[in-house]
């Protein structure tokens, strides 16, 4: 299956801090709920500042979007940290990533250097979301083939995430 109940389990092995797989996974996670929290002044009152930069890369309605951004990053903020859905929840996070660099481009131009507004941590975010998810998928994969390889009987594995 595609996906199943045991995705949505919290584990205690997805917290082990000797494998860098969780530390980075979790770091992804963690490091939204900062972001989420600035786009807003207060409980669901808008930053107006936020919402002035999504109208200038274009998003219409901009308050909209603001709103769906930070819904995003907290879902994905709560799947990684969790490590529930990790390889669904790595994807959104490089899918979320490329957007913030394609606004960024759009409202600033180039731009590398951090003290500019630029694009490098967005960027190495993406890739490190990207790590993740590839590392989730692949050991999804790996269960996936065990099970074939036991004639499709169901047998208990290691965690696949």
């Amino acid at each position: 299956m595609f996906i199943s109940p045991d995705d949505f389990r919290i584990k205690a092995e997805t917290f082990d801090p000797t494998k860098i797989e969780n530390i980075v996974r979790i770091a992804c996670g963690v490091f939204y709920l900062p972001h989420v929290a600035g786009k807003f002044i207060g409980l669901g009152v808008l930053n107006p500042a936020i919402v002035k930069f999504f109208a200038a890369a274009g998003l219409s309605p901009p308050e909209a979007w603001v709103y769906l951004a930070a819904a995003a990053e907290f879902s994905v903020a709560v799947a990684l940290t969790l490590g529930i859905c990790t390889r669904f929840a790595a994807l959104g996070s490089v899918a979320l990533m490329a957007v913030a660099v394609y606004s960024l481009q759009v409202v600033k131009g180039f731009g590398w250097t951090w003290n500019t507004g630029g694009y490098e941590y967005p960027v190495f975010w993406g890739i490190c979301s990207l790590a993740v998810a590839v590392h989730a998928w692949k050991a999804w994969l790996g269960a996936r083939k065990q099970v074939v390889e036991a004639g499709g009987r169901t047998v208990r594995m290691a965690p696949a995430e």
